[in-house]
């Protein structure tokens, strides 16, 4: 509705309309989930969200904006048809398409930038791509948007003013949280002191603002009493764009940490009363036989290939059952904790059962 009270609007009647839908229209995946968590798993923000999908669903959206104007026209009379022509002409066909395109592609440039992330190639390439800066609903984004709806939604000339102003406040807040996720990255060495180990590969090149995934994984056994450094994220917080989830992969485990860029002691010097690095969560991550096992199997292949941090447990019972548990690090803990009471869904939690005799008994995605 914010695009539609910009220039965009000139393209002519059926704009708004194709705005909406099209805005919306990537997120038609979600009829994924008739095969089941697991099919939508596999299929969420991918082909819908790649080049083929901006271009195909602006062109589906176009048509049918194009002929729900038509069937509109021809149920209204004469009369009334000529008296909208005459207010608005007509957006053509090929207008409808670049302006669905342009809102699909808005669509899909918004999601770039969330924690989730999103299969920017598919179906050409089914990895991940992601920068970080937003969560995954951003309640600041929301209230200005629809304050902006709120405001001299009679007056066109009120209308465009609005919308400018609202996309001025979006463009900050992009910018604030872009700024506020480096700083953030900044302070890790800070954070975690001593403990921080040498990357496991020294030739490899500096961070990217945008990082992908799956990638090959390092292996999670190095000689006792030695580890290696990863891979260094930091994760947007729901509440403030100056909090922020420090999550750190090492080969064996992932140690995760909160701060607030508000914070004097991020904001001052080094004090020798500062021991921030010894405030961190650890969790472990070894990969055994087993729980290799697990990952080939399909929820494995399919988990393992959506999840940017997946962390392996296993446990043995007396019955000689093995219990392999991944775990997304990016959704532990806050509202999705670490070790969830039993009964408690996690959403973002696979989980494996292997015999005795090493066949598999369960496969279950979300316990």
């Amino acid at each position: 509705m914010t695009l539609a009270r910009t220039p965009l609007s000139r393209a002519g009647r059926g704009t708004t309309a194709a705005l909406l839908l099209a805005s919306n229209a990537p997120d038609i995946d979600i009829l994924a989930t008739a095969g089941g968590a697991v099919n939508y798993l596999s299929w969420h923000r991918g082909p819908t969200h790649g080049p083929l999908g901006v271009v195909g669903l602006g062109v589906v959206v176009a048509g049918i904006v194009w002929a729900g104007r038509r069937v509109l026209d021809r149920r209204r009379s004469k009369t009334a048809a000529i008296a909208v022509a005459n207010v608005r002409p007509d957006a053509s066909f090929g207008m409808l398409v670049a302006v669905s395109i342009i809102g699909v592609l808005l669509h899909v440039l918004m999601d770039l930038p969330t924690s989730y992330g999103m299969r920017l190639l598919s179906p050409l390439s089914w990895h991940w791509f992601v920068v970080d800066w937003m969560p995954i609903v951003d309640i600041y984004l929301l209230v200005t948007l629809i304050a902006g709806m709120g405001f001299g939604s009679r007056a066109s000339g009120v209308r465009r003013r609005n919308a400018t102003i609202v996309l001025t406040i979006m463009a900050a807040n992009y910018g604030v949280r872009a700024v506020a996720h480096h700083q953030a990255l900044e302070l890790v060495p800070r954070l975690f002191g001593p403990t921080l180990p040498q990357p496991c590969d020294p030739r490899s090149p500096s961070a990217s603002p945008i990082d992908s995934w799956p990638r090959a994984r390092v292996p999670t056994s190095p000689p006792a009493g030695q580890r290696c450094l990863v891979e260094v994220a930091a994760m947007p917080s729901f509440t403030s764009p100056f909090r922020w989830r420090i999550i750190v992969q090492f080969s064996n485990a992932y140690e995760i940490r909160d701060i607030d860029l508000l914070d004097a002691r991020f904001r001052s010097p080094d004090a020798d009363s500062d021991v921030l690095w010894r405030l961190t969560l650890r969790y472990p991550n070894v990969w055994t036989p087993e729980v290799e096992k697990a990952a080939a199997t399909h929820l494995g292949q399919v988990f393992l290939g959506f999840s940017r941090f997946p962390a392996a447990r296993s446990a043995v019972d007396a019955h000689g059952i093995t219990t392999v548990r991944f775990t997304d690090m990016r959704f532990a803990g806050g509202l999705v904790a670490l070790d969830q009471p039993v009964g408690r869904a996690n959403p973002f939690t696979a989980m494996v059962r292997i015999g005795a005799d090493g066949q598999i008994l369960e496969e279950s995605l979300g316990r």
